[in-house]
């Protein structure tokens, strides 16, 4: 229980970092006249990841979750996350935050991974990294109620943000 409850903090360290660097660009975004869009929607998804991640160490530390093979699958998965969440911070630079903001300026990113993956950061770090959790802590109560809830507000993510963005396909 004690090699979960210090890899969890580890993660969760590291999201801490990622938030660092999301708000810094917003602030660099803000200041260069970006607008914010689904900022209901941002805090939704927000309290949703921080809740998933409470319940899913909660759960461990209920039921005294051993570091066993289900655990290992989950903590490669969630390495694999956390690479793809690093990688898109890198592929989309100052304009990559946990919010949805648009420059007057804005550009489609077009690299390999933005060209043949729809949403990487949804599909390739943040769905990956709620499963990985999820088997890393074997909280099967938090994927089962918190995974459907968390989809919900995804979509409606996903949807704000193609429509936020829609003026700028026809330009890519």
């Amino acid at each position: 229980m004690l090699l979960i409850n210090i890899t969890f903090a580890l993660i969760l360290a590291i999201r801490f970092y990622s938030l660092s660097i999301s708000i810094r660009h917003e602030k660099a975004l803000i200041a260069k006249g970006a607008i914010q869009y689904g900022k209901r929607n941002s805090t939704l998804l927000s309290i949703a990841h921080v809740v998933f991640y409470f319940a899913a160490i909660i759960e461990a530390n209920m039921q005294h979750t051993p570091f066993n093979s289900t655990s290992q699958i989950g903590l490669a998965i969630l390495v694999f996350a956390i690479a793809m969440l690093f990688y898109v911070i890198y592929e989309l630079k100052e304009i990559w935050t946990v919010k949805l903001y648009i420059l007057p300026e804005h550009r489609i990113n077009t690299s390999f991974l933005f060209k043949y993956v729809r949403h990487p950061n949804y599909f390739l770090n943040i769905l990956p990294e709620l499963i990985g959790l999820s088997l890393f802590c074997q909280a099967k109560y938090t994927a089962l109620i918190g995974l459907p809830i968390y989809l919900v507000i995804l979509a409606v993510r996903i949807k704000q943000e193609e429509t936020a963005m829609a003026h700028l396909f026809s330009k890519a």
